[in-house]
Parts: structure tokens; sequence; C-alpha cells
């Protein structure tokens, strides 16, 4: 076997929340979007560059409150393109890690936390 792509999924409770949070703040693009008919949950896939989610309103997917950490590099123009955007409930802030990185935690309005980790080079 070998893995292509891991895929998490983050319970979401109201869209319109969290488009506001992962599309108009973070950056993400709206790839797709499911739902079964008015009046049901939604179903979406959001994405930026290499990292991918799957937001979720159907209960029984998952629960709130998960953590995904993101290796990722030049941490520092992602902070200051979300300078420029500011969201009115969140000031986020990088921070040395004890393991020898820079990280950026958030969480979103829904309890699910994204740490963005940016290892120091040797």
């Amino acid at each position: 076997m070998k893995i292509e792509k891991t895929i998490p999924l983050l319970r979401i409770f109201d869209v319109d929340k969290a488009r506001e949070f992962y599309i108009d703040w973070l950056g993400f693009q709206e790839d797709w979007v499911h739902q079964f008919e008015e009046n049901t949950p939604y179903y979406i896939q959001i994405s930026r560059g290499e990292l991918t989610f799957h937001l979720t309103e159907h209960y029984g997917d998952c629960t709130p409150g998960g953590k995904v950490f993101i290796d990722c590099s030049d941490l520092e123009s992602f902070f200051n393109e979300l300078q420029t955007r500011p969201y009115k409930y969140y000031r986020p802030s990088i921070e040395e890690a004890f393991w020898g990185a820079n990280i950026m935690s958030l969480t979103d309005p829904f309890g699910n936390r994204l740490l963005f980790n940016e290892y120091k080079k040797a």
C-alpha cells in the first residue's frame, strides 16, 4: 500500500462561519460542496496548496476539538498575509516551540485546532 494523501475531517456547525474563517481569513478555496437537499448538513472540501480539509456538519462524522499538526515552510509569510485581512475573533502569533520549531496555533469557531509548524534549519 502507498498512501497518496491524508485529508482530515473537521466538524463544523455553521457553514457560513466556517467559510468566514477558512476561506475569507485563512485563504483556502472551496473545491466542492455536497448537500443532499435544502436544510440538510453540508459537507465541503477546501484546500490551500497541498493542504486539504473536509468540513462536515454531519453528526457522527467526527467530533469537534481535534488538532491537526501541519508541517510547513515560510510560516512568517503566512502570518503576515493573515495580518492583511484581520479576523475580529483571532489575533495569532508565532511562537518558538521547545522542539526547535516556530509554530502558529489557531482554533476555528468550532473548537478544532490547527498547529502550523516550521522546523528551524540547523
